[in-house]
């Protein structure tokens, strides 16, 4: 479960990662773009990290509120979670 859980957190912070860096070049050139909706929903499905080293690392979307705001708060909820989940007392199946 732990092994699991890893390897989907390094995926979907790789992809969200990775996401920024395919719309600033596609902003870049012109092209078809990737929606803000999936950017929010990569770092939403656990990749807030992820999407904010791609935010920093390729300049993109620093200039709007809601990314420049909203992918930390996402991250911070997370981590919240995270915590609770890891302080609850484990509960028999």
């Amino acid at each position: 479960m732990t092994r699991a859980l890893a390897a989907y957190l390094i995926g979907i912070n790789l992809a969200a990662f990775l996401a920024f860096g395919a719309d600033k070049r596609r902003a870049r050139r012109g092209d078809w773009r990737v929606p803000e909706r999936t950017l929010f929903l990569l770092a939403l499905l656990g990749g807030s990290l992820g999407a904010l080293g791609g935010m920093f690392a390729f300049h993109h979307k620093t200039k709007h509120w809601y990314f420049r705001y909203g992918l930390p708060a996402i991250l911070l909820a997370q981590c919240a979670l995270a915590a609770w989940l890891l302080s609850a007392p484990s509960r028999p199946i």
